[in-house]
């Protein structure tokens, strides 16, 4: 039994470690596509508009944002979401401001460099999520608000991500954030590069979970 337990620790003790690490690589994913200053994801372009309208931090508002969505996801489902969920959304807000304060990601001065620093920024978010999600511990705000819609309305997963991101980008237009050609390149290419980083992230967490499973406890014989 305690071995048995042991190796259920373990297991969750990779699981959350993949997951932090995923939501780390995604929020510097995040920022690289902000600094490039070419247009954001429109979740991003509503933190940045609403930053630019009530200060705070773009960090505190994804917090605020995500905060809200999570309590909107309650009131719809009744009940109350994994703890993935609100681990998602604090830290991803602290790691976006602590990304954005260091010294060394600057946005380059030339569109090439921008436009690469969009494209690395969607590649190393596409990693991130795709790792976080392999881990299993749970979906983020802005997922686990698309569940909620979609076991209420019925409506396909597709049209009613696509109606929220379009209603987010209007407003965060509204406020003043960046919307710009990279608006339109993430919201076109994350599905697609997603698509092509998950089964990676999960070929790699399910090794790793493997390997756990399979280490058997010593045990000691008494002659």
């Amino acid at each position: 039994m305690g071995a048995f337990r042991s190796k259920k620790n373990q297991e969750l003790g990779i699981r959350w470690s993949i997951y932090f690490i995923g939501l780390l690589i995604m929020s510097l994913g995040i920022v690289l596509t902000i600094k490039a200053e070419l247009g954001t994801s429109p979740w991003d372009v509503l933190h940045i508009g609403l930053y630019y309208q009530f200060g705070l931090t773009i960090g505190s508002w994804a917090i605020i944002v995500g905060g809200t969505i999570l309590l909107l996801s309650s009131i719809f489902t009744k009940k109350l979401p994994q703890a993935g969920a609100f681990v998602n959304m604090l830290t991803v807000g602290l790691f976006i401001d602590l990304y954005l304060l260091l010294p060394f990601i600057q946005t380059p001065s030339g569109y090439a460099g921008k436009a690469l620093m969009l494209l690395l920024g969607i590649i190393v978010m596409g990693y991130g999520i795709g790792l976080y999600i392999s881990a299993g511990c749970g979906a983020g705000p802005r997922d686990t608000l698309m569940l909620a819609l979609v076991e209420k309305t019925g409506i396909k997963v597709s049209r009613i991500r696509g109606a929220i991101e379009l209603i987010v980008l209007f407003f965060g237009w509204i406020l003043g954030g960046p919307v710009f050609i990279g608006t339109i390149v993430c919201t076109l290419s994350i599905g697609y590069i997603i698509g092509f980083t998950l089964p990676q992230c999960q070929k790699t967490t399910n090794a790793m979970l493997e390997k756990t499973v399979r280490k058997e406890p010593h045990v000691h014989q008494v002659s």
